[in-house]
């Protein structure tokens, strides 16, 4: 049998998000790779599948990623159709792109399966459009995490024109707010941070550059949740204006 692994993005969440190729390459598989984020119910589409958690969070304990390409090769090398699956999309801030190119020097076949990702489907949820002609020419999708702590070039976001949508930035509020005011982008810059993106707890707390590490306190913002920064966050969502709400 050839050796291939399948790296299949699930969604942020709501099951009903999983794209119909993800859905058949979970039917096939032997074994899956499942990251903490995903919704277990994925795992519904594929019941005689073996499950093996190997959840990264920060600030927990994680599964290491050299033993977690070690498994792929693993199961791939004897037969097994594997599929690794990851919460959003593999290749934003994923390590799809990692994996994938890992496996293809040891000879292993990748395919790579998009999944939707939280930023556009949390913002989506609150009636925000990432992209609003007249209002948005773009998005830009960054994460306040790194893993040599190398800093963005906060300057050209500021200027970029366009909706930012941060990633892992709730621990780092006031230094994203200080960068981004330092960059140039008004102290009024319409925020929305949205936690637990497209599931049924998903909240969000409208606020602005200058007050939302405030706001954020108050509301009792955790991870997993995501920033849109920009004109566009000021579209009033469906469930509330402007205001924070638990």
């Amino acid at each position: 049998m050839s050796a291939k692994v399948w790296l299949v993005g699930a969604g942020p969440g709501d099951p009903e998000l999983l794209t119909l190729k993800a859905v058949r390459a979970l039917g096939e598989a032997d074994v899956v790779l499942i990251d903490d984020l995903v919704n277990s119910a994925v795992l519904d589409h594929c019941p005689t599948a073996r499950v093996i958690p190997v959840g990264k969070r920060g600030g927990c304990r994680s599964t290491p990623q050299a033993f977690i390409h070690r498994l792929m090769l693993r199961y791939a090398r004897q037969g097994r159709c594997v599929v690794r699956l990851k919460g959003g999309d593999p290749c934003i801030f994923g390590r799809g792109g990692e994996e994938a190119q890992w496996l293809k020097e040891r000879g292993i076949e990748v395919e790579l399966v998009n999944g939707i990702t939280a930023g556009l489907a949390g913002a989506t949820r609150c009636d925000i459009p990432l992209t609003l002609r007249g209002v948005a020419r773009g998005v830009t999708l960054v994460t306040a995490h790194t893993q040599d702590d190398s800093s963005l070039n906060w300057q050209a976001l500021a200027q970029s024109g366009t909706t930012l949508v941060i990633y892992m930035g709730v621990a780092k509020l006031a230094e994203i707010a200080g960068h981004l005011r330092d960059g140039g982008l008004a102290a009024d810059t319409p925020v929305a941070m949205i936690e637990n993106a497209s599931l049924p707890e998903q909240r969000e707390c409208r606020s602005d550059l200058a007050g939302m590490e405030r706001d954020a306190l108050r509301f009792e913002l955790k991870s997993p949740a995501i920033l849109v920064i920009g004109a566009v966050a000021a579209t009033e969502s469906a469930v509330q204006a402007s205001a924070c709400q638990a």
